[in-house]
């Protein structure tokens, strides 16, 4: 929001305040002539409301196109999709009057049971901010403003209105703010949405180094800030944070700030720089409006169907059963077939414009193939579930193939509640068993929003696909992977564990008593699963596809502050395809803890068979940073990192040794430093060398034990105290100042 407006009207302070709270759920106040905005529901389609704006309800919305949900649109790894479903659905908001739309959302999935993870890209913070900002560009291409959410740390729903989040300095920004920091400084969206849980005890809402120390700050966000529908807990103190929006209206609110502005508690300049930054925001806005903006009701129902089928992931085809070749008879079983589960429950679920079912999209597919259904379960609580599935069974053994659906209800994973578990329902896994006791070939079709534990089902069916949830468009991306009309290139985003008790969080989740600890820091996803070596059923980035991929060469090439890694890939197999590269990196022998690899960046390539060519990926040197939490800030480690090509976090294809520089790191030393660190600085170290020279030779001499590390962690203060007074006092002091002075401490 570069845009500039003239300077604040000569507004009362009362009129100020009110500018800081919605009008009533979904519109910001009109006031003087500072227009009136109106914010909805997202991000995979639009949630607003038929009637009028002053409810906050979570049915009767608008027809819109409902795009693959985050969990799908993640798994596509592209961020030009991302981009085109964020044009699509800028276009929706401007012909429906709707200014910002509520998304994306950047949180990391922390545990697979989070009730919103379906919401959500990745449980890896590079995927996240990549695709995060992709739709950021595509929507704000159209004049439709972006709403960052959650801001910060929202990573359950458990409490989520009143826990507190409570994570390290080097976690919460190398895993859980590095998305929001790469979607604010690549794609400046026009508002952030802070979230309601707390942050080491403090309310996101009301947390100024949250909102303006990082964002503002480090981050020079130029946006508004709204708060989540109802999170503020003190409009006085958010206010001073940097909160700009209170949404939805609250009068008792405004009160409240005028009268902290003139008892003395709070700084008017603080309303006021907030009401420039909303009359800003406002007119940029209305004047972005476009009311002549039509859209096309089946192109974005071809998009949402193009897009979905990009995001299906093949996670096993042992026997190459797909794709379907002609059959006599194809048996489709699960209820999801043809009630299929498509998107999430809360306040992103769209009223969309059509569904595809996949029962009638496999018929229009499957040719002469003859196409019996049967349900096999039920989700009406009364169901027979041993009739249902001693049809599915009399059903599958008359075919000559099965594809059978399985997955999670809406109302098992939705906003509001985390899940119990990862299992699939037991009815289901039942089904299974009995349909693959009499039909081996088998297909699985998946939906569901968060991970599931899937080992109980890799045995028995030939085919593993995952749907996950696919938007409107699923039935017909599904029967078009399922018959090779697309050849699928989805892959993972987050990992399929093995147990629910192998998962990072498992102990710390979701926490009590209004807190939950972030024990597992740094080691989120594929980092702790692969820290521990422990096994997993499907790894962070595994798809498969209908032909094969080899990778020929690597290279990294420095420019600049960037690597440009170039990976040569052929199509070995006889379709064409699409492949995924993903980079890591690597650093063994780190003097900080890291996790054993991490991804830096991924790239793709469509390729006819038997076809090369380059893929090419930039990474910002920065990927290879790690927060230090004594500098409070990103330094990048000297070494030689290894830069790893790969199909997946565990497929690891070529290899190459990139030697890094270090970034200047420089510490506040004094009694307490270590005696290596003392010696490693610059200034400091060679003024002292000759006083410690006899120490040194004296540890050494005649030992076959290497003193060297005790001598390196020894604090300094102590080890003068064992030199007798041989160092002047005065002499200490001076190089410790002027150290410190080099090193940009007063």
């Amino acid at each position: 929001m570069t845009d500039t407006v003239p300077a604040l009207e000569a507004l009362t302070i009362e009129q100020q305040a009110q500018l800081g709270s919605g009008a009533d759920f979904w519109t910001t106040k009109q006031l003087g002539d500072v227009p009136s905005v109106m914010l909805t529901d997202g991000p995979h389609g639009l949630r607003k409301q038929e009637a009028s704006s002053d409810q906050l309800s979570l049915s009767g919305s608008l027809p819109s196109t409902c795009f693959p949900p985050a969990v799908a649109l993640s798994q596509t790894w592209d961020p030009q999709s991302v981009y085109r479903i964020g044009e699509a659905l800028g276009n929706e908001s401007q012909a429906l009057d709707v200014q910002v739309l509520l998304g994306p959302g950047v949180n990391i999935k922390r545990d697979p049971r989070g009730g919103r993870n379906f919401e959500y890209f990745s449980e890896d913070p590079h995927v996240a901010g990549a695709l995060g900002t992709a739709w950021v560009d595509g929507l704000q291409s159209t004049g439709v403003g972006a709403s960052l959410k959650h801001f910060a740390v929202n990573n359950q729903e458990w409490d989520r209105m009143r826990v507190s989040a409570d994570v390290d300095p080097r976690p919460l920004r190398e895993i859980y703010l590095r998305p929001f920091q790469r979607v604010v400084e690549n794609a400046q969206p026009w508002t952030v949405m802070c979230s309601y849980n707390r942050i080491n005890g403090v309310h996101a809402s009301q947390n100024s180094w949250l909102l303006t120390d990082v964002l503002r700050g480090d981050w020079s966000f130029e946006g508004i800030v709204v708060s989540d529908w109802g999170a503020v807990a003190d409009r006085v103190a958010a206010v001073a944070a940097g909160l700009d929006l209170q949404m939805p209206g609250d009068e008792n609110g405004d009160a409240q700030v005028v009268a902290a502005v003139h008892d003395g508690t709070l700084d008017p300049a603080l309303v006021t720089r907030n009401a420039e930054r909303l009359e800003r925001f406002a007119r940029v806005a209305d004047a972005s409006r476009r009311p002549e903006t039509t859209w096309n009701v089946d192109a974005h129902h071809a998009l949402a169907r193009e897009v979905a089928g990009k995001g299906i992931v093949l996670l096993r085809d042992d026997q190459n059963l797909l794709p379907l070749e002609p059959v006599g008879s194809i048996a489709v079983i699960g209820e999801f077939a043809a009630k299929p589960r498509y998107q999430g429950g809360g306040s992103s679920h769209v009223h969309p414009t059509r569904v595809d079912i996949p029962l009638d999209e496999i018929r229009a597919l499957a040719g002469d193939a003859a196409v019996e259904y049967s349900s096999g379960f039920s989700s009406a609580t009364d169901a027979d579930a041993a009739a249902l599935r001693e049809d599915a069974v009399t059903v599958a053994s008359a075919s000559d193939v099965a594809v059978v659906f399985l997955g999670l209800f809406e109302r098992q994973e939705a906003e509001g509640a985390d899940r119990p578990d990862i299992e699939l329902p037991q009815d289901q896994l039942d089904l299974l068993e009995a349909v693959t006791a009499v039909q081996p070939r088998t297909v699985v079709v998946l939906s569901h929003g968060g991970a599931l534990r899937l080992a109980p089902i890799t045995a028995g069916p030939a085919s593993i696909v995952d749907g996950s949830l696919l938007g409107q468009a699923a039935g017909g991306a599904i029967a078009d992977v399922l018959f090779g009309v697309v050849n699928p290139s989805g892959r993972l985003t987050e990992t399929v564990p093995e147990r629910l008790e192998d998962t990072p969080a498992f102990t710390n989740f979701p926490g009590e008593r209004m807190h939950v600890r972030y024990g597992e820091g740094i080691y989120v996803g594929y980092r702790w699963y692969d820290a521990r070596d422990i096994d997993v059923t499907f790894p962070f980035g595994h798809g498969l596809s209908y032909t094969s991929f080899s990778y020929e060469s690597l290279s990294v090439e420095t420019v600049g502050d960037e690597f440009i890694v170039t990976v040569t890939v052929q199509n070995t197999g006889e379709r064409a395809g699409r492949e995924i590269v993903q980079i890591y990196a690597s650093l063994p022998g780190s003097a900080v803890a890291r996790a054993p690899k991490w991804l830096v960046g991924f790239g793709s390539v469509d390729l006819e068979p038997g076809q090369s060519a380059d893929v090419t990926v930039q990474i910002p040197r920065d990927e290879l940073g790690y927060w230090d939490e004594e500098l409070h800030g990103w330094v990048v480690e000297a070494g030689e990192y290894s830069i790893l090509a790969a199909a997946s976090s565990r497929d690891i294809r070529l290899q190459s040794m990139l030697a890094v520089g270090s970034d200047p790191i420089r510490y506040r030393l004094g009694s307490e430093s270590s005696l290596g660190e003392i010696m490693r600085d610059p200034i400091a170290g060679p003024a002292f060398e000759g006083y410690f020279a006899a120490m040194f030779e004296q540890f050494s001499a005649g030992e076959d034990v290497d003193f060297t590390p005790i001598l390196d962690s020894s604090p300094f203060g102590r080890f003068l105290g064992s030199l007798g007074g041989a160092i002047p006092a005065g002499l200490v002091e001076d190089v410790l100042r002027r150290a410190n002075t080099a090193n940009g401490f007063e």
